[in-house]
């Protein structure tokens, strides 16, 4: 009888397995017509199969975000998303010393952070975290399996991870094409988005904005550059130019809200974009962020350099493209250098 259960057991498995992994080549198989696709349902299918190899209650796949030294959930199953600082908690110690790690007394682990089990009442009996690494070797990401639903409810160290192994390889192929997605899109000395971020984040979330029909939103942007940026490279060398731009950079993004997008337009010009803001509200941003800049110093090898910047705003027009709205922006922008600069021009 233990026999035919057994069986029975397998040929379920088996049926799940193939369910998922049917799903995962219809998805993969998809033509890429959308540039922001960010791999987001194939992460969950090969969350939801890691989660039945190991035969766990919840699972989540973590990615480890370099750039903002961050932890974050690129699909969990069973809860939503959460982001940790790097180096804490179970996924962070794994990466850290890079290895699966399993506690079945997970309330008596020294690194197992019951926040989010307080917040929601589960109850975590049993952890396992394995991390993933890219073509390199390099550990890009952690997958985290919750409550095992047999074997007494422990995980196993050695059998379940090299359950997982499948799931968790093709996780990192796809982490790892995430990732250079991502680095393509961002620009090296100021980590901002580069215009090609700026496009993506465009096409993929502010259109719906402005094509809204159940709500009549709108969003605005400024175009900004710094001023005599030329006399800056010529006075005080190029490397304290690039230092000046990523000075400038953290101003942005340290002077607009967590929901506006901060992107390196090229050379000296920056944009920001500002969804659900009128013109109005979106030049008294743009005058925080001017003041902002024109009252900091920006330190370089012992240098005091302080710069000042100019401005263009306007709020986007629906039945422009784009490229138009950025061309009345940078109209304006024009006007302020015209007019003496260090200002902002509506």
């Amino acid at each position: 009888m233990d026999n035919v259960n057994e069986a029975v057991s397998s040929d379920k498995l088996l049926e799940q397995i193939f369910s998922i992994t049917q799903s995962l080549y219809t998805e993969m198989s998809h033509p890429d017509d959308d540039a922001s696709n960010d791999h987001s349902a194939i992460f969950r299918l090969l969350t939801d199969l890691g989660r039945t190899l190991v035969n766990a209650d919840r699972a989540s796949f973590w990615k480890w975000d370099k750039r903002s030294h961050e932890l974050w959930t690129t699909a969990a199953v069973g809860t939503g998303r959460i982001t940790i600082p790097e180096g804490t908690g179970l996924v962070g110690k794994a990466l850290a010393e890079k290895r699966t790690i399993v506690t079945n007394d997970p309330y008596n682990h020294p690194d197992f952070n019951s926040d989010v089990d307080k917040k929601t009442g589960y109850v975590t009996k049993s952890i396992l975290v394995m991390p993933i690494s890219d073509c390199k070797g390099e550990f890009i990401g952690a997958y985290q399996a919750i409550n095992k639903l047999d074997n007494d409810g422990k995980f196993d160290v050695q059998a379940d991870t090299k359950r997982l192994s499948l799931a968790a390889f093709i996780c990192g192929i796809t982490l790892e094409s995430e990732t250079f997605l991502d680095d393509s899109q961002h620009d090296k000395l100021t980590e901002l988005k580069n215009r090609m971020g700026f496009y993506n984040d465009y096409n993929k979330n502010y259109v719906k904005i402005l094509t809204d029909q159940e709500a009549v939103r709108c969003v605005s942007l400024f175009i900004c550059d710094i001023d005599f940026f030329k006399k800056v490279n010529d006075t005080y060398g190029h490397n304290a130019g690039d230092e000046v731009l990523r000075h400038v950079a953290g101003y942005l993004r340290r002077n607009v809200r967590i929901c506006d997008g901060v992107y390196r337009w090229g050379g000296e010009e920056f944009i920001v974009i500002l969804p659900d803001t009128g013109d109005e509200e979106a030049a008294e941003a743009a005058e925080r962020v001017r003041q902002a800049i024109m009252g900091s110093v920006c330190h370089f090898e012992g240098m005091d350099i302080k710069v000042t910047m100019s401005f263009g705003v306007t709020q986007l027009d629906p039945m422009k493209s784009i490229e138009d709205n950025i061309k009345t922006a940078d109209e304006k922008l024009y006007k302020a250098k015209e007019s003496g600069r260090n200002t902002v021009i509506l």
